[in-house]
């Protein structure tokens, strides 16, 4: 048994606690290691505000990348003083997603976030928030969430392949599949907002559009490869359609998960065009049409979960990517933090300040 500093969500609505938390040492198949970096993601705070539900008490994060400490009996693919970055959705390979080879869909890949994994010091059971509980100095997943860092890639930064770029990337490659020349409005420059909007430069997109609630964020998204910014309003889709000749963009990325901005990334496409939405929204959140418009439009609306990516395969691309200089991790981060910083990092996803926040232990 080992003590450590982690952020503990007592109960839904509650705040974060810092607290001391007891691991056990990795059992058959499970993995012990030592986080270098945690990414603070939206959906981290849709887990604390209950958007999302996973039993409490918990420890959040689930973007992060971390150096192994011990490995249990079977574990054979990692072993004591590698790097790693954690796979907080792990594919079972068995379910019906998995057999049609959409392990992004995989039913069982949340499984594990129902045991219970450590213990606060007066004995109160703990939930991993996402199967990695990263938001921690150490922690203990299965062998199945941990992958190895690849070559060239600094170990810190390696945490945002874990969640922001492989969405990011993902929604604009395997999702949306962005051609060469075409035009794309990415809304949202958050973390995976930033990652879509460099996908979309590395694709080879002709005008990247993008489009957040900041003015402050314009600099952020050029540097990322937007080649024009759009202030949201309700004048968007507008100001959009006129940037590309009256027709709007061939493909829309939503990284927000509001029914107003999904409505909106959908109007800003043009007759045909597609839109993907990344961002996860509440029940409350109704987007609707008339049927009319969806025959005339003739427009693609789809989900997106994960980036629709495989770990496994994706993360040796991006890696590659990052080795050219295609792909620029650090500039998503705009605040590295420590762990008693969670809290203020919600408080600017709420405000829509920033871009990625990163946890550096």
């Amino acid at each position: 048994m080992v003590r450590v500093r982690a952020a503990v969500l007592p109960a839904v609505g509650s705040p974060l606690e810092i607290a001391g938390i007891d691991l056990p040492e990795p059992g058959p198949g499970q993995v012990r290691v030592r986080l270098a970096a945690a990414g603070v993601c939206h959906s981290d705070l849709s887990l604390s505000d209950g958007t999302m539900r996973v039993p409490v008490p918990a420890v959040l994060g689930h973007e992060g990348a971390g150096t192994v400490v011990s490995v249990g009996e079977g574990v054979t693919h990692v072993a004591p003083g590698d790097g790693v970055v954690l796979n907080w959705a792990p594919a079972c390979g068995s379910c019906h997603a998995c057999g049609l080879g959409e392990v992004w869909l995989c039913g069982n890949a949340l499984t594990g976030a129902g045991e219970v994994y450590a213990r606060r010091s007066d004995g109160t059971d703990l939930h991993p928030g996402l199967n990695v509980a990263a938001f921690a100095e150490e922690t203990v997943v299965a062998a199945a969430c941990v992958l190895p860092v690849p070559d060239g890639v600094p170990l810190a930064d390696a945490a945002l392949l874990g969640c922001a770029v492989l969405t990011g990337y993902g929604a604009v490659h395997h999702a949306a599949r962005v051609r060469e020349g075409e035009t794309v409005a990415v809304f949202g420059a958050g973390g995976v907002g930033l990652a879509a909007l460099q996908a979309a430069r590395i694709a080879g997109a002709g005008r990247i559009v993008a489009v957040d609630v900041s003015p402050a964020k314009e600099e952020l998204a050029r540097a990322a490869g937007a080649t024009d910014y759009v202030v949201a309003s309700d004048t968007t889709a507008r100001a959009i359609r006129k940037l590309t000749g009256g027709n709007g963009v061939d493909v829309a990325v939503e990284c927000v998960g509001r029914a107003v901005t999904i409505r909106t990334a959908w109007e800003s496409t043009r007759r045909g065009g597609r839109t993907t939405v990344v961002g996860i929204g509440g029940k409350d959140q109704q987007v609707t049409f008339n049927a009319l418009e969806l025959f005339h439009w003739g427009r693609t609306l789809s989900g997106c979960v994960y980036g629709n990516s495989d770990p496994a395969v994706d993360l040796p691309v991006l890696a590659e990517h990052v080795r050219a200089g295609r792909l620029d991790l650090g500039a998503l981060v705009t605040d590295r933090i420590g762990l008693d910083g969670i809290p203020a990092a919600f408080e600017n996803m709420v405000a829509g300040k920033g871009g990625r926040a990163l946890v550096v232990f």
